[in-house]
């Protein structure tokens, strides 16, 4: 198979919402549906956020990898600033150990969501995703979930290295996650 990469394009959003969701382990399609209320079609919500021209979770920071010409996979990055946002009175309460967690890592290239389609794995799609950002000035960092052996497997495998945890603030989402964790990679 054939596999290369892409930056997103708007047309997109459905993957990315996809994507965003799948790394997410279903957080976001709990926070869209509490944003969309009762009945709300939570994958339009997502999509209507990955067309966004600004944010973390926008197309325009996005890159798509492709084997033999079909999605299989996205990669949504950012670079933090030097003094990430932090939280506030008015931050929703699931938001705030992934914010204190980002305010750790400045100046960092952050994967924001990292995932493969189901039926390419195990093609090396997730490796050339994580090959494909640039790293920060002080490196690259992402959050994952203690219970997520698989991705803090291959993280490791890459180099990532865990910085710090915080508790998770389930609200809604149902998980059984303990722990965000913080993995770091120097540049």
């Amino acid at each position: 198979m054939r596999l290369s990469l892409r930056p997103a394009r708007r047309d997109d959003a459905d993957l990315l919402a996809r994507i965003i969701d799948m790394a997410g382990e279903g957080l976001p399609r709990s926070l869209w549906a509490e944003i969309g209320g009762p009945g709300a079609d939570v994958w339009a919500i997502g999509r209507a956020r990955a067309q966004r021209d600004s944010g973390g979770f926008s197309w325009r920071n996005a890159v798509v990898a492709e084997l033999d010409g079909r999605a299989a996979g996205a990669i949504v990055t950012y670079l933090t600033d030097s003094a990430p946002e932090q939280p506030d009175a008015d931050t929703p309460p699931v938001f705030v150990p992934l914010m204190e967690l980002e305010t750790l890592a400045p100046r960092t290239r952050y994967i924001n969501a990292v995932a493969v389609l189901p039926e390419a794995r195990r093609h090396g799609v997730a490796q050339a995703l994580m090959a494909a950002p640039a790293p920060g000035p002080r490196g690259t960092s992402l959050i994952v979930t203690d219970t997520n052996a698989a991705a803090r497997a291959l993280y490791a495998r890459l180099g990532f290295v865990e910085a710090a945890r915080r508790p998770v603030v389930a609200g809604s989402w149902q998980t059984p996650a303990r722990d965000w964790v913080l993995m770091t990679r120097s540049p």
